[in-house]
């Protein structure tokens, strides 16, 4: 495994700070991210991305529990949004409504400025999917996305706007954000 952490910045935004962990990977699926660090970098990108027509969208169910405390934290009004990308999956025929959530959009799509958030970006089939259902209900202004891991793999010609971190991880190995009772983040590592 090997990270690189930038400091989110916007791409294409100026220098990045970069450090690189080639150690071993550790036991019981933790993995040495601070969840909690890359979360107060995402919010200072997230805060220069912000203009009054923003609107947070976060992903079922890790970037629905960024865009929920990045709104509080941020002091907008209103509720941010969550989506699912069930509905437009390409492998919905196998997975069904699997991948929980559903979406709920508390605000009108058309002409927002919506920044899509999520909490690891791998091969953009997810981000597809979402884009599909967020024209659904309607035709935002621009949407954004950002997102506290990029481990990259990509299948589908989808970049961040914002990507905290760089990991690289094993295809057969899979990165989810967890969330405790007090609303403290952290990163598991799953598979071998």
């Amino acid at each position: 495994m090997s990270t690189q952490h930038h400091a989110g910045t916007p791409q294409g935004g100026g220098a990045c700070s970069e450090g690189i962990d080639d150690s071993p990977m550790p036991n019981k699926g933790a993995l040495f991210l601070d969840a909690e660090a890359l979360y107060r970098e995402l919010l200072r990108g997230v805060r220069s991305l912000c203009t009054p027509q923003t609107r947070l969208v976060g992903i079922t169910s890790g970037g629905a529990w960024l865009a929920e405390r990045l709104q509080k934290d941020l002091q907008l009004p209103g509720d941010a949004g969550a989506i699912s990308s069930a509905m437009h999956r390409d492998d919905f025929s196998k997975r069904g409504l699997s991948s929980g959530g559903q979406t709920v959009l508390p605000f009108d799509v058309n002409a927002a400025e919506i920044i899509l958030l999520d909490d690891v970006l791998y091969t953009g089939r997810t981000i597809r999917a979402v884009i599909n259902e967020l024209f659904d209900y309607g035709r935002p202004a621009s949407v954004r996305l950002a997102v506290l891991v990029d481990r990259g793999g990509r299948e589908l010609p989808v970049q961040a706007d914002l990507a905290v971190a760089r990991v690289t991880l094993p295809a057969a190995q899979s990165l989810a954000l967890a969330r405790d009772g007090a609303g403290e983040f952290s990163f598991h590592v799953e598979g071998h």
